[in-house]
């Protein structure tokens, strides 16, 4: 029997998942340590849809290894969807211990739990900011991922060489996700998305970086979803062809893999404005900044690799996206 373990239950993609998961009858368990770093209110919001569905919840952080192992035994699932992390790439500039504390030593544990259970897969999540200063566009699994140009970046591609590790020495299955925007309903209040649509609506100011120019492979949550989904069964398998001598960046010798999951289709930043303002009907006051420390110009995933070996095909554009966000809002914040 399939019994699914997800960290970052009650996050933005941690919950859709979550809920997927339920709905086609897959035993889920969930585990969130419910941090501040944005309104916890929404995350207890969304835990409470999946409790309703009496889906099992333990309140843990990952940096305690003894409450992570203890979950391990108790549930024993035999595949792992890790989606905790401390995000956001500006904040890792103001708190950058919090990174360490959860993305390196959180992920740390978690791998050691799943090489005590001999679980079957580990899908975890990295982040398309592991790209950092490549300028070839659209960004491959194949392209290298030396420079990162964020502490967050740095986390999510240590995840990618740890979880390398565990799979060469101890034979673990990992699948590592390079996320590209995600945005939808339930989102994150400190994403772009959320924070424009926040100002707009009271008729604050919104600081576009980049001077509006900048791109983003903006994807949509049920297209992550759907993504992750196809992929539970998928575990990676040793690459025969796979060679020392010439290295290929996203396979291995080892059972481990690596994926982009985006839109493949980047957004002008002044573009996507332009869709919640229209949707909205009203129009934002905008203060044209330049690009922020951390930041990248573009994003722009090349979704190849996934689509060949799952046939995953994002679904859902923009101008369909945004509205539905917004609907969400207003409900929301009502």
């Amino acid at each position: 029997m399939k019994k699914v373990l997800v960290t970052g239950a009650s996050g933005f993609i941690g919950s859709f998942v979550c809920n997927k998961l339920i709905d086609i009858g897959i035993k889920v368990h969930g585990i969130d340590n419910m941090n501040k770093y944005y309104d916890p209110r929404l995350k207890k919001a969304r835990l409470e849809k999946l409790l309703i569905k009496k889906m099992p919840f333990s309140k843990i952080d990952l940096s305690n290894k003894d409450r992570v192992e203890e979950v391990f035994n108790d549930f024993k699932p035999t595949i792992v969807i890790n989606l905790a992390a401390q995000a956001g790439v500006r904040y890792s500039l103001q708190n950058p211990h919090a990174y360490i504390n959860s993305n390196i030593m959180g992920f740390l544990n978690v791998l050691e739990s799943c090489r005590k259970h001999s679980i079957e897969h580990l899908i975890y999540a990295s982040s398309s900011s592991v790209y950092g200063l490549n300028k070839t566009f659209p960004f491959s699994e194949n392209h290298n991922v030396d420079h990162p140009v964020s502490l967050y970046a740095a986390s999510k591609k240590s995840n990618e060489a740890m979880a390398h590790s565990y799979a060469h020495i101890f034979g673990l299955p990992c699948t590592g996700l390079r996320f590209f925007t995600v945005y939808g309903p339930w989102g994150r209040p400190d994403m772009a998305l959320y924070i424009f649509t926040k100002k707009i609506i009271s008729g604050e100011p919104i600081d576009v970086f980049g001077y509006g120019k900048m791109k983003r492979d903006f994807t949509y949550i049920d297209d992550i979803v759907e993504g992750i989904i196809r992929l539970l069964d998928t575990k990676p398998l040793l690459n025969s062809k796979w060679s020392g001598l010439n290295p290929e960046p996203a396979s291995s010798s080892a059972p481990w893999s690596i994926f982009n999951i985006g839109n493949n289709k980047p957004t002008e930043l002044e573009h996507f404005i332009s869709i919640i303002e229209k949707n909205l009907g009203k129009k934002a006051i905008k203060n044209y900044l330049g690009v922020q420390p951390g930041d990248v110009s573009e994003t722009s995933a090349d979704i190849g690799k996934l689509s060949k070996i799952t046939g995953f095909k994002p679904s859902t554009t923009i101008e369909e996206g945004i509205p539905k966000f917004l609907s969400w809002y207003k409900t929301f914040h009502n």
